[in-house]
């Protein structure tokens, strides 16, 4: 069984609520446009409210899960149900021309059809064209819905064809519930929700073994820099450089120990409730007690400075020995 509009409802209120208005009221709209940021549930509520327009039995509009509809919506075998994502980097004309071609078509099984396109922004421009004019004339009983994180890049002229519902993001609050749902330890989804917006991400995070080594490393680094801080350039360059490779590696690995510092800063000004790396707490409130809240600021300052150069060429190894030299001056 899919996500229920309970589930979905107690993290995207707002948005359940104008769907299920549309659905009450009989004016579901041609074309639904679902902006927001990666892991806030745009394509399990487009499923959904698929759903919602199919289910055989509706109970106040909501989809009943267990009709034949509600069933091979799930298992991704619908015919009236059309998903279009990247072929590779792009969304390509040929994916748009063959969905037209399908909707010429009556419905296999009901009077209507519904696209949802993921991705929306990453069609190429004739892709884009094709879109427009498929969204300009559209069939009766004919439904779209398109997906982004990026509306910026879309064309003004398909954003005022369709109904924009922006989606809110999750807070690290409700995401590290919903990983704890999911089977995570609270520690461990204390410190992803912190890291990532997204329930698929975080998760995905939390079975990769160079991700649980990650956390063991950034925790070790601040321990030499809070107790033999004469050893930390050594730390870098025997085990450090060795584990974060690559650029989105080594900014994990920095968002990993801004997080350890910013927790310092937090016991300080009482708010020990948002602690981050709850299972440190003994050994962070004394080290809190042992610093200043100038200095943790100044910490979080080069940490922060350290990950814009990422996106510069600077040699990693060299951003990372600048880095605890003046971690080690704070």
């Amino acid at each position: 069984m899919g996500n229920t509009w309970e589930q979905l409802e107690a993290l995207q209120p707002n948005v359940l609520k104008i769907l299920q208005n549309s659905l009450l009221k009989e004016r579901v709209a041609h074309a639904y446009l679902f902006e927001g940021s990666k892991g806030t549930g745009k394509k399990q509520i487009s499923f959904l409210f698929a759903k919602a327009l199919f289910c055989q039995n509706p109970v106040n509009h909501r989809p009943c899960h267990e009709c034949s509809n509600c069933r091979r919506i799930d298992s991704g075998n619908h015919p009236d149900i059309h998903l279009i994502e990247p072929a590779g980097l792009s969304i390509k004309k040929e994916q748009i021309q063959f969905l037209q071609s399908e909707f010429t078509k009556t419905g296999v099984e009901s009077n209507k059809k519904l696209y949802i396109v993921n991705h929306v922004d990453k069609m190429t421009v004739s892709a884009a064209n094709s879109l427009l004019k498929f969204l300009e004339e559209p069939g009766n009983g004919t439904y779209a819905i398109l997906l982004t994180e990026n509306i910026q890049r879309l064309l003004d002229t398909i954003i005022s064809r369709c109904q924009v519902i922006s989606f809110r993001s999750l807070t690290p609050e409700q995401l590290a519930e919903k990983l704890v749902e999911n089977g995570l330890s609270g520690v461990d989804a204390s410190i992803l929700s912190n890291l990532t917006n997204s329930i698929d991400e975080a998760i995905e995070l939390s079975k990769d073994e160079w991700f649980g080594l990650a956390i063991k490393l950034v925790i070790q680094l601040y321990e030499v820099l809070t107790t033999r801080p004469q050893q930390a350039l050594l730390f870098i360059h025997e085990k450090w450089v060795a584990h974060f490779k690559e650029k989105e590696q080594a900014h994990i690995g920095l968002t990993l120990l801004m997080l350890l510092y910013r927790d310092l800063l937090t016991l300080q000004v009482g708010q020990e409730s948002k602690i981050v790396y709850r299972h440190k707490i003994e050994e962070l409130k004394q080290q809190a007690l042992q610093t200043t809240q100038e200095k943790a600021i100044y910490r979080l300052e080069v940490i922060l400075k350290a990950k814009n150069k990422l996106n510069s060429n600077m040699n990693l190894q060299l951003l990372m020995e600048q880095l605890v030299l003046d971690l080690q001056e704070g």
